[in-house]
């Protein structure tokens, strides 16, 4: 049980990453765009870094996500087998 809530807690900050990732390249844009008076251009670019940012962190947490269910797979697998050994005796 408590390895359910561990997965909650490393996927669940998933969407905040990407949020604020593009939240902090939108605003980040901006305030550079009235600095240097570049009328828009930086917020679209503060936004594409936020964007990549963002994507990349869900990436990241796929590719790790899958990692983990193919662990899974190999344990579930493993313990299968060893269960299904016909020298294994039940005690």
């Amino acid at each position: 049980m408590q390895q359910d809530w561990k997965g909650v807690g490393r996927y669940g900050t998933v969407g905040l990453e990407l949020a604020l990732s593009v939240l902090v390249g939108l605003f980040g844009g901006q305030w550079l765009d009235k600095k240097f008076g570049t009328h828009g251009i930086l917020t679209l670019v503060g936004l594409g870094y936020g964007l990549a940012a963002g994507a990349r962190a869900v990436w990241r947490a796929l590719k790790r996500a899958n990692r983990e269910a193919e662990e899974q797979a190999r344990q579930d697998e493993q313990a299968r087998k060893k269960f299904n050994d016909p020298g294994h005796r039940e005690q």
